[in-house]
């Protein structure tokens, strides 16, 4: 179906936009704590099927071609016996998507002329369902233009495209869809049950003044930030450069681990938290155009209460890891600090800020998660929810290295939380 080229590349046109994942300094980062990744140049052309001419105008009757970069990370296991390739957040569908206030019109009554006239507006409508079979085959057709450039021990390249949708069950049609596409066409296509990246989230968008995005907010989150400046919470931002900067990170590290007992989650080794914010601002002391990352942490009276580590770009701002402690929540730290850290990002000039991972639902109040999904969305963002994480075989033992993934996420996820008694 496609016309795939692909060329590998040590250069990025786009350093510090789009998906932090695809960044160099990003896969540079990882591959300081165990992976390795490459940078691909990639061109296809996807022929039109010329003959369609009662579709002249819609955009998929025609040629397409499209350039784009792609990094990708590889992660080895069993001391090298096996990888997995990794492709977050990419690629992207390859018809650009009618906006939604044009569905919204096409669906509707239509528009009304300066006459007063009533007048249709309906007409070829692309969304994800539209490209189904277009965007199935590109998975599987660009996993075998890669293969070869890959290390010869993988044994599935495993994507987190970036295809979101408005809500869950969109999402699920359009996997399913995907689904049925690659079991009719034969294609090795699977979807896997244990997502990477977080599918859902929500995006605060950063336009407009901050009084206008405050007022995007839920009224009793103004009211609680407003709550925590009133009761005396400060803010302190911190950079990679700062002098007391290993103190700072000993503190959030202490709270991560009193959040994790708490939760009953895991987080990284403190050395990766200090790098990370490090590297930041050495490589942009040194000129380069690389995200910005910083601590923040809120203090009272002395005590430091809680904090969160962010990330910002030309493109997004990306609330990575966050840790609270048990006292003095009720000064309400953490909605002072995701508040502090979107005026930065703003500041910045990033577009949006993504908190970056939160239950697909949870409005109602006896969902397990209910509290993080409220904590999250009456920031007043857009939430989203992409496809999750889809693999693509290179080899057989794939199989038995997927039942042991799945495993591991179950007895993490249910039976050691159930055994803490969450």
């Amino acid at each position: 179906m496609y016309e795939i080229s692909i060329k590998e590349t040590n250069f990025s046109k786009s350093p510090n936009s789009g998906s932090f994942l695809q960044t160099p300094f990003w896969c540079e980062f990882k591959t300081r704590h165990g992976w390795s990744y490459r940078r691909f140049e990639i061109n296809y052309v996807l022929p039109a099927e010329k003959d369609d001419k009662e579709c002249e105008k819609n955009p998929q009757a025609e040629d397409l071609k499209k350039t784009f970069e792609l990094a990708v990370l590889n992660r080895s296991f069993a001391k090298n016996i096996f990888s997995i390739a990794y492709i977050p957040l990419m690629p992207e569908l390859p018809f650009e998507c009618t906006p939604d206030s044009e569905i919204d019109a096409a669906f509707g009554d239509g528009e009304i002329t300066e006459e007063g006239e009533q007048v249709s507006v309906l007409k070829e409508l692309v969304t994800p369902e539209t490209q189904s079979i277009e965007f199935a085959f590109l998975l599987e057709e660009l996993s075998k233009a890669l293969k070869p450039f890959l290390p010869k021990n993988t044994i599935a390249i495993r994507f987190d495209p970036a295809v979101g949708f408005n809500t869950p069950e969109d999402r699920d049609l359009f996997n399913f869809g995907i689904r049925q596409i690659a079991k009719s066409e034969k294609l090795k296509l699977k979807k896997n049950k244990v997502d990477i990246q977080p599918p859902d989230s929500t995006l605060v968008s950063l336009e407009g003044t901050t009084e206008q995005i405050m007022a995007r907010m839920h009224s009793k989150w103004r009211y609680n930030i407003r709550l925590s400046e009133k009761k005396g919470v400060k803010i302190n931002r911190y950079l990679g450069n700062d002098v007391n900067l290993s103190e700072k990170i000993d503190k959030f590290y202490e709270l991560t681990k009193e959040t994790n007992a708490r939760d009953g989650n895991s987080s990284h080794e403190k050395s990766y938290y200090l790098d990370l914010i490090k590297s930041s601002a050495e490589e942009i002391a040194s000129g380069k155009d690389v995200p910005l990352i910083s601590l923040y942490v809120a203090e009272h009276e002395g005590d430091e209460i809680a904090s969160i580590m962010t990330l910002f770009s030309k493109d997004e701002a990306i609330y990575l890891y966050g840790a609270s402690s048990n006292n003095k929540r009720n000064l309400m730290p953490n909605h002072l600090l995701q508040w502090t850290a979107m005026q930065d990002a703003k500041e910045y000039g990033s577009k949006y800020y993504d908190m970056y991972g939160m239950p697909p639902e949870g409005k109602n109040e006896n969902h397990p998660m209910h509290g993080l999904y409220m904590f999250k969305a009456n920031f007043g963002g857009k939430n989203i929810h992409r496809t999750g994480s889809w693999d693509v075989p290179v080899k057989g033992i794939y199989g038995l290295y997927n039942s042991a993934e799945q495993i591991r996420a179950w007895w993490h996820k249910v039976v050691m939380k159930k055994i803490r008694g969450r």
